[in-house]
């Protein structure tokens, strides 16, 4: 049989239906509660009887109230036993979940948030918990939120938007701020970022921020005066990097920044520092599929996932210094590293897959600053001369 316990745990799972109530104006009242299968030991029944009349409204004023009625039984003659057991009022259902401040706080809220974004209505009715939530920050979200709606695109950093909160508000409620965004933004107004995982919010909502910084050097000379550039070492904005348009020219691909800082004069060549798994961020810049390009990076486990890794954008690219040769010919340079899954990177060649694998089995590390600069002095001119 249901106790007082059961009734008020039953009691706070319909707590979000009956806030939906609220701002719907639906009827909640009253709340019925099974009486449940009564135990078959009387001293157990009689216990379990008086518990729930000394926990009902009848002994404490407030709560469930408990109807019963005279049953006859067999072995113990007449009993008063449980018939009907419900709340009838929004004043009892409070007090014994213990939630008056908290709804009356929440009343406050809606009737808020209906005065400031109407638009809100049909999102306050899918998450009326959220209301409850954020409950100390109606009043700043709410000026996000009429903000965005005078100004859908604002094209600014988060800090500089002219909103009357601290800096650091926005950045610190992404999560409820996207919802309530999405809610009464258009289609239009809002940017596609499906796959996205970096600044997706900043994406979302046509914000600036803090972009990946691509390093490239020009390793022709002919190329800086042809392309007007400043520096022929210089690192720009990966959204300005799409547009700079190298298209044709040899690509130069380093995991490691020392081999990038000491490449050699290739002829009508520039270079990108990579970063390791940072190359991830060149996939957007499509103009790169119409280079040659070759990747050189470290001889372990992580140099070949990168290099499969960007191949799956550019599958022209080709490995350099990453071979069974190179490999033998510096593998007194080589160190032991902790193992790591051997994984079918798909779009390794034969070759280079072998090589990985026996690196990964033998938990073996060569990086590419070993190889000495005459070898791959020697290697990139030998690429040179093939092309010419």
């Amino acid at each position: 049989m249901i106790n007082p316990t059961d009734i008020k745990d039953k009691a706070n799972k319909c707590y979000s239906s009956f806030l939906t109530s609220l701002i719907t104006g639906e009827s909640f009242f009253s709340i019925d509660f099974a009486v449940g299968r009564r135990p078959k030991d009387f001293l157990e029944l009689r216990k379990s009887v008086n518990e729930l009349i000394d926990k009902s409204k009848q002994s404490l004023g407030y709560g469930y109230i408990l109807e019963l009625e005279t049953t006859r039984t067999q072995q113990y003659g007449d009993q008063s036993l449980p018939k009907r057991i419900f709340i009838e009022t929004e004043q009892d259902y409070l007090k014994l979940i213990n939630k008056q401040k908290e709804v009356t706080k929440f009343k406050q809220d809606l009737e808020l948030i209906r005065a400031k974004v109407p638009e809100l209505e049909q999102w306050l009715c899918r998450n009326p918990l959220k209301i409850v939530e954020y409950s100390d920050r109606w009043n700043e979200l709410l000026k996000v939120c009429e903000y965005f709606q005078n100004n859908p695109k604002p094209h600014l950093y988060i800090r500089e938007l002219p909103i009357q909160i601290h800096t650091k508000f926005i950045e610190q409620n992404k999560g409820i701020i996207c919802s309530l965004l999405e809610a009464i933004l258009s289609i239009d107004q809002l940017v596609s970022v499906e796959n996205e995982n970096e600044h997706k919010f900043e994406k979302r909502f046509s914000l600036k921020y803090k972009e990946h910084q691509i390093r490239i050097r020009l390793l022709d000379p002919i190329l800086k005066e042809r392309y007007k550039f400043p520096s022929s070492d210089i690192s720009i904005p990966l959204s300005e990097f799409r547009h700079l348009n190298l298209e044709n020219h040899p690509c130069f691909i380093t995991e490691n920044l020392m081999n990038f800082l000491t490449l050699p004069y290739l002829p009508d060549s520039f270079a990108i520092f990579g970063g390791g798994y940072a190359v991830q961020n060149l996939k957007s810049v499509f103009w790169l599929q119409n280079c040659p390009i070759f990747y050189w990076g470290d001889l372990d486990d992580h140099g070949f996932r990168i290099l499969s890794q960007l191949r799956s954008y550019f599958p022209q690219t080709i490995s350099l210094m990453m071979d069974t040769k190179t490999f033998e010919t510096f593998q007194e340079f080589a160190v032991c590293v902790p193992s790591n899954s051997l994984d079918n990177l798909s779009h390794l060649t034969s070759e280079e897959r072998a090589l990985h694998n026996y690196l990964v089995i033998n938990h073996k590390r060569l990086e590419q600053e070993r190889i000495t600069q005459i070898y791959s002095n020697n290697l990139l001119q030998s690429l040179v001369l093939i092309k010419e």
